[in-house]
């Protein structure tokens, strides 16, 4: 099997993961960078994140495991104390294929045809560069309000519970195939009216944004953030793309939640 380890930089997650190669090394695993059959993040779900975009046009032979040197994680769930039941578990137990669904974004200009796709594990944030964020929102093809505001949130499951949990958001269930659209402060008065509730649209169903002045815009793809210039819409779905996390032991979703959000 070949493997590639990815870290957060830090001192303490640059040794973990010297650790971990050279264990599996040890095991005869093929250390492998460009094409890995799983990848160990060390340092925390940025790292993940950052794991997931470079391995991205390979998710289907990739598979991630996360080991988390600060606070829990939600994809980063093995801890320095488990290094050496972790590395015995890669390199000498057969794991689960855990899948979750990921989130579609397609990026059209005004007058070219090209376009530009990206896939989200967490979410994509929209936002004007100046002024008002104004942007009409369809679903399914049918137009279904006028938003003003400061922008929009579409979440994935598991990228539910950052952002989109800060923006008063629901959180979903990752074995849920779904994309979930909340407010970024919606204006609501007597002339202005948006829905003022997250909508949470099934995998069959498509959002669309279209620009109803202002063609410029910030668009974040999980950690990155972009200018686009003279857009005409941006599209957003569940991806036929999936993210596959290799499981050696229970993690359950909802004591996960419990953990980082209510737990002392």
């Amino acid at each position: 099997m070949k493997f590639a380890v990815t870290s957060k930089g830090d001192s303490k997650s640059d040794n973990l993961a010297a650790i971990i190669k050279t264990y599996l090394l040890d095991f005869e695993l093929e250390y492998d960078e460009e094409e890995p059959d799983i990848v160990i993040s060390v340092g925390g779900d940025g790292t993940l994140l950052y794991a997931f975009h470079r391995y991205s046009s390979r998710l289907d032979k990739t598979a991630f495991v996360g080991m988390h040197t600060g606070h829990l994680g939600f994809y980063a769930d093995w801890t320095p104390n488990d290094l050496e039941k972790l590395v015995i578990a890669i390199a000498k137990t057969p794991y689960q294929l855990v899948e979750y669904p990921l989130l579609e974004v397609i990026v059209k200009y005004q007058g070219e045809e090209k376009e530009t796709r990206y896939l989200a594990l967490n979410e994509s944030a929209v936002k004007s560069i100046e002024g008002t964020f104004v942007m009409d929102v369809e679903i399914r093809g049918e137009h279904f309000e006028r938003f003003r505001g400061d922008g929009l949130c579409i979440s994935t499951p598991s990228g539910s519970t950052a952002y989109n949990k800060a923006l008063g958001g629901a959180i979903v269930h990752p074995s849920l195939q779904a994309i979930q659209l909340a407010e970024v402060a919606s204006i609501n008065n007597r002339v202005f009216r948006t829905v003022g509730s997250p909508l949470i649209l099934p995998a069959h169903h498509t959002c669309v944004l279209k620009p109803v002045n202002e063609p410029n815009f910030q668009i974040s793809i999980d950690h990155l953030t972009l200018l686009h210039k003279e857009v005409k819409s941006i599209q957003y779905r569940v991806a036929d793309e999936k993210i596959r996390f290799a499981r050696f032991r229970s993690f359950p979703f909802w004591k996960r939640v419990h953990d980082s959000f209510i737990s002392e």
